[in-house]
């Protein structure tokens, strides 16, 4: 009987697990679509964090947890500012071609 009231409360722990990261889950996806939308200013966030960490004397890694987020989340943030880069250079790329287009002798357009 004991192993059978065991597994019940697993079972309700389970499930409040699930509400849990069903509350959670939604802001955090409309703060990760937010950071997509505006990447710049994620961006100027994250680096006011970090010279509000830097002017209190904290260093990141002695933030409880936030060594492995700082730790996994840097591959991520390289990887954004390259997608970034990247998207900005494809966007250059079209606007120069469409004002050659625009101009075929070379001449500057109004």
């Amino acid at each position: 009987m004991n192993v059978l009231k065991q597994l019940a409360e697993v079972r309700i722990a389970q499930a409040r697990m699930e509400r849990a990261r069903h509350e959670v889950g939604v802001p955090a996806a409309a703060l990760l679509a937010r950071g997509r939308e505006y990447p710049l200013t994620t961006v100027g966030v994250a680096a006011g964090a970090g010279l509000a960490l830097g002017s209190l004397d904290l260093h990141p890694l002695r933030v409880p947890g936030l060594a492995s987020l700082v730790g996994g989340g840097l591959v991520e943030v390289l990887a954004q500012g390259g997608h970034l880069l990247a998207e900005m250079a494809a966007v250059g790329v079209a606007a120069h071609a469409a004002a050659g287009d625009a101009a075929p002798d070379g001449a500057p357009t109004p």
